[in-house]
Order: C-alpha cells, then structure tokens, then sequence
C-alpha cells in the first residue's frame, strides 16, 4: 500500500498537455516533455558562489559534458540581507544567470527553498530571523511564514517568465529542500509553500521533493501534490534506493535528485575525494535504469566572504572557505579528469555536443608581496566601530546588535585581581565561535566553541578584558539551526560571572571596501600576537585567475581590492590557497591586499600568489607537509 503523505489521499490531477508542457508521465513511468518521455542529466551550479564573469563559461562546460539541464538553489539570504530589502544586482543577478542557462541550451531545475541547505549560511535563510530569539524555523511559526511569504512575493514573479511552460528553461521547481531530514515535520507548513507557490507560479509548473532515501525521511518530507525524489551517493545501492522512491511514487520517473560526485570540506579535516570508478560507476547504472539524475556537485565554486555554513555532528564542524567539492569541474571552473569519465559515460547515453572541451583558464603566479602591519584591532576602534559600543549587563548576540556576520568585540573590566592564573571560563559554550582573548591589548589566547573551554588569565582588578569573538558560519543542517553568534551565554572568571559589557559591532568590511587602510596610516611596528591588520600591494598588467597563500601565518580573513576573498585557516587546513579570481584585479591601478591576522602573523609578514591551488596534508591542527591538489582517485568519502 502507497503511504498517503500529509494526511491527503487523492493526486494532482496531471495537467493537460500544451506547447511548452513538462509533466510526470504516470503511464509511461517518465517525465513528459511537450509529449514525449524524456530523461534528465542534470548537474548542479551555484550562481552565488561563481564570479559573473565566469557564469557563462561554466554553463558551456557542464553543456560540453553532455549535462541537459542544471539544478540551481536560490539563497534567500543573498537577495534580503535586511529585511525587506531585496538586491537582484551583479552577482546576486539570477535572471542574468537563467538567461545564459536558456542561451546555452541547459534546461533549469530550480530549488528556491526558502532552506536550501547547501553549506550555506543557515541552509539560506537570513539571519535577521533569530532577532526573533523563540521563532520556530521551517515550520508553520507565524513571524517565520510572513517573512517567507514577502520574500517569495518577490522572488516568484520574477522567476515565472522563465517556466518552461513561458518558453523559458525551468522544468520544475523544488518545495523546500530535504525537510524529512528536519525535526518539526510540519506538514502545515508544506502545505502553505505549496498553496504560495501555485498562486504564484501556477497551476501548470511541476513541483516537486528531495528527501533521503529512508522511508522515515520521505514520511516527512512529501505531501501529494509534489513529486517525490530522492537523494544518495555512490557508496547506496541504486535499485534498494530507488524502492524507496518506489514506496511513494509507485509510478513516474526515478529520480536522482542529488548524485553525491564529491563532498565538502571542513576545516580540520582531511581533503575529500570520492573515487572516480565510484562516480562513473554509480552514473552508469542510474542512467541504464532510465532514471533522471542531477550530479551534486558538478561545480562547486567558492564561500566567500562569510557564507560558508556549518555541521553540528557531536561537534561544531565549519565548512571551509573553498566549495570545491572534488566536483567533476574545479572551484575555479577547469575540467578534471573526473569530468572526462562522466562525459564518457553520458555519452553512452545521449549525444554529448560535438567540439573541444573549452580549456582550464589561465592562472598566474605574481609571487610575493611584502605586507606592512596597520595595527591591532583594539587600538582601530574609532574606526572600525564609528558608532561606538551598546553597553549591557550582560552580553548581547551578534543578532541581538544585529551584526549578523563577522567579528564584534566584547570588553569588560576584571572584577577583582587575578594574581594566580585563573580560568576564563566558557560554560556550556558561551563562546560561538571563536574569541580572541586580550588583557589591556595583551594577546592570552583562544576560547573556541566544543574545543577549548577555559582559558587561564592574570591581572588587576580594572585591567580591560577585551574579547574579540568571530562568527564562523552557522550550522546549515540538522536541528541545531537556531545558531546564535557571539557571547551567547555568560562567562566566568573562577566563579564570578562577568558583568557590565561594552559591545562594539565592527564594520570591517564597510571600511576596507571604503579604502581603508590608507598607506599613511600604515604602522611599521614588528608582528605581534593577537587581532591586527596588514596591508601590501601588487600589480597585475594582465589581470588572471590567482592562489593567495598565506604560508606561515596562522588565521584570519583576507580582502583584494576590497572584496572579501574568505577565511585562511592555514594551521587547520586542509585548504591553504584561496581563489582570486581575475575580476577582482586591476590593469592598471595597484591591487590592495588586506589581511586580519586573528592569532600570530608570519614573522616575515609577506603573502604569496600562486597559479595552483595548495592543501594541507594534516588533520585536525595537527601539523604536517603541505601537497598540491591533484585529481586523485582516492580519498575520504563522508
């Protein structure tokens, strides 16, 4: 018997087949395309973590491997970083980007969430949420569904154009993302997406799930009306999962709605590489059973800024600034021998277009660059802080100061004297993520969250205790979402709890996209411990894609002509390389380099650009060599 799925028991009536019509074909066990039975061989792309420079280019790769559509998530917290706010420009412009889709010949599957998961920030939904310190997410929560249902009045109109069914290249459109992973299991809430998206978008437009393939997950995570798919990797068995789809969807096609070809990165763990053999292998045998697949990642691309997301699996487990998911393309877009394999297997299958794969782009190596200290961030406050601090009894979250990405520091005075080390403590995880610890500007160390809880301090009574904490990314699965940043609990010295805090939110970002630092305001004095930034020049007289090392530095954030780049971790790894891509260069004028050293630069404070990416072969912060990335065929699969 079919388990009915929210308490429904009739289906969707099938639409009536029209001129740009894509339909489930219960008969012929198959998606319809304007009549006839067609299969999908997807890929996915993230708009958002590809340069628009590059949209174009990796369009025609995933088309030159054969791929006939890609399957596109929409990261809400990208487009409403304030609420009500809505940016649809540069990189942010998906209309642009669906419009190259269509020119290139790839049909789109869309994922507007409002979750998307993704190792994005929060699954992409804004921070701004968790003003509200009780909302309830992805669930029928009042303050929660208004807030989707503004942001889809926005978002939907745009994107109804480019349905299929209006000649454009979007063949179905997801409803939320993986939600039987989830705790609440709400089907109200389902309910609710799905009425606003037929409002908005149709009656003729399929929708449809993605949920894991346990038959707990699909409980709930679908609800008639919308097509169940699956999701699995290389190491499932392909007909044991696709009887899970089965048990819900007796009839229509199999889908594949994410092929595990690659895995993330965390920092602190090593690189991940899912065999090749595993890949083709796996592809195979989806595409001969005449299933739909979309390969997850095809390109991964890059978290830049501070959008990477995170994992809560017993531990925090931030995901690292790369996305280049050992995808068949490289986080900067260039073919592997991966991608060869699974041309060769598509080609078995459909007609792979004929002509020359379009080749890797050029890197460039342009050496050293000597960097010059600017100065500690406790002694910039006028600048980085031009608001000044909110003072409180106890501290605030970055949500509460409604900084919501980031650094912010946190000073008090000590309450008494602490002659005898004495623990900082971080109960039960005050700290999320990471603080750097300073008595009267003086660097003592870290408190990081799950890691290391108490930090030993001296000082006099009114010495400042200054707190430097930085948000690492929030958790973007599993039930852990209401993911607070900063001092999130109270902390202790001994056993008194600290009291009487001045908060200073940091606008660094503003200030370095700004031009700050200016060259007179440069501090020649010799690298010390503790939060400080540095800043150097080079040229580039022909701008192309780059590596920045940062080789013997330890932690921190790093800017090229004000676009944050990401986060280096080089004492973690395994990631040692961040990707500047060629639009972030000048011809003409010198290219700035910023860099926040969180902990202890270089003593010889210099970064380098490579035309090759670097990872680290520890783990952990346990330190080792550092290697090249190759395109092996062997290696962790999480």
């Amino acid at each position: 018997m079919v388990p009915l799925r929210g308490g429904d028991s009739t289906r969707e009536p099938t639409p009536t087949l029209k001129a740009g019509s894509f339909t489930v074909d219960y008969e012929r066990n198959c998606f319809s395309k304007d009549g006839c039975c067609f299969q999908y061989i997807s890929g996915s792309i993230h708009y958002f973590r590809v340069p628009p420079i590059y949209w174009k280019d990796r369009l025609q790769k995933m088309y030159m491997a054969g791929l006939n559509a890609i399957q596109v998530y929409v990261a809400w917290n990208y487009h409403e970083l304030t609420p009500g706010v809505f940016d649809f420009t540069k990189s942010r412009d998906i209309e642009s980007f669906l419009r190259l889709a269509h020119e290139t010949g790839l049909l789109v599957i869309l994922r507007p969430g409002p979750y998307i998961c993704a190792e994005w920030d929060l699954g992409g939904l804004p921070a701004w949420l968790l003003r509200n310190s009780t909302i309830s997410l992805r669930s029928s929560d009042a303050g929660y569904l208004s807030a989707v249902v503004r942001w889809f009045h926005v978002l939907l109109p745009r994107l109804k154009p480019f349905l299929y069914q209006n000649q454009g290249p979007i063949i179905s459109v997801q409803v939320e993302n993986e939600y039987g992973s989830y705790v609440t299991c709400d089907y109200e809430y389902l309910r609710h997406l799905y009425t606003i998206m037929r409002r908005l978008l149709g009656t003729d437009v399929l929708l449809f799930t993605t949920d894991g393939n346990r038959v707990h997950e699909l409980t709930c995570g679908t609800l008639q009306g919308m097509y169940a798919t699956i999701d699995f990797g290389t190491n499932e068995d392909v007909n044991t999962s696709f009887q899970v789809q089965r048990q819900f969807e007796p009839k229509g096609p199999l889908v594949n709605s994410e092929l595990y070809v690659g895995w993330l990165d965390y920092w602190g763990v090593e690189h991940s590489l899912v065999p090749i053999p595993n890949v083709t292998g796996t592809l195979q045998e989806v595409l001969q059973l005449g299933a739909n697949v979309n390969m997850y990642m095809f390109e991964g691309g890059t978290n830049f800024g501070y959008w990477n997301g995170a994992d809560y699996n017993n531990k925090y487990r931030p995901v690292t600034t790369s996305y280049d998911y050992d995808a068949p393309l490289s986080e900067a877009g260039d073919p592997r021998e991966k991608y060869h394999a699974v041309r060769t297997v598509i080609s078995k299958f459909r007609e792979v277009p004929v002509g020359p794969v379009p080749p890797p782009t050029l890197k460039v190596a342009y050496g050293r660059v000597s960097m010059t200290k600017v100065g500690a961030l406790v002694d910039l406050l006028q600048v980085l802080s031009p608001g000044g601090a909110t003072n409180s009894t106890y501290p605030l979250t970055f949500e509460e100061m409604e900084q919501y990405f980031g650094l912010m520091l946190y000073r008090t005075w000590l309450p008494s004297g602490v002659e005898k080390p004495t623990p900082l403590l971080s109960l039960l995880n005050a700290v999320h993520d990471r603080a750097y610890v300073l008595v009267n500007g003086v660097y003592q160390g870290i408190l990081e969250r799950d890691n290391v809880l108490q930090l030993n301090i001296t000082g006099r009574q009114g010495d400042l205790l200054d707190l430097v904490i930085e948000n690492m990314g929030r958790i973007n699965f599993g039930p852990c979402l209401l993911d607070f940043k900063g001092l999130v609990r109270n902390l202790s010295l001994g056993d008194t709890i600290l009291t009487g805090w001045s908060i200073f939110p940091l606008a660094i970002d503003e200030m370095v996209a700004n031009g700050w630092p200016q060259s007179a305001q440069l501090d020649a004095k010799p690298a010390a411990q503790g939060p400080s930034f540095y800043s150097g020049t080079f040229s580039s007289p022909e701008p192309q894609d780059t590596y920045i090392m940062l080789q013997n530095w330890t932690k921190g954030q790093v800017w090229i002509n004000g676009f944050n780049v990401g986060r280096y971790w080089m004492a973690r790894g395994p990631q040692q390389t961040l990707f500047v891509p060629k639009s972030l260069l000048s011809q003409h004028s010198p290219n700035k380099v910023t860099v926040l050293e969180l902990e202890q630069a270089a003593l010889v404070p210099e970064v380098e650009f490579l035309d090759h990416v670097v990872l680290a072969a520890w783990n952990d912060g346990k330190e080792g060599t550092a290697r090249d990335q190759g395109d092996g065929s062997a290696g962790t699969i999480h």
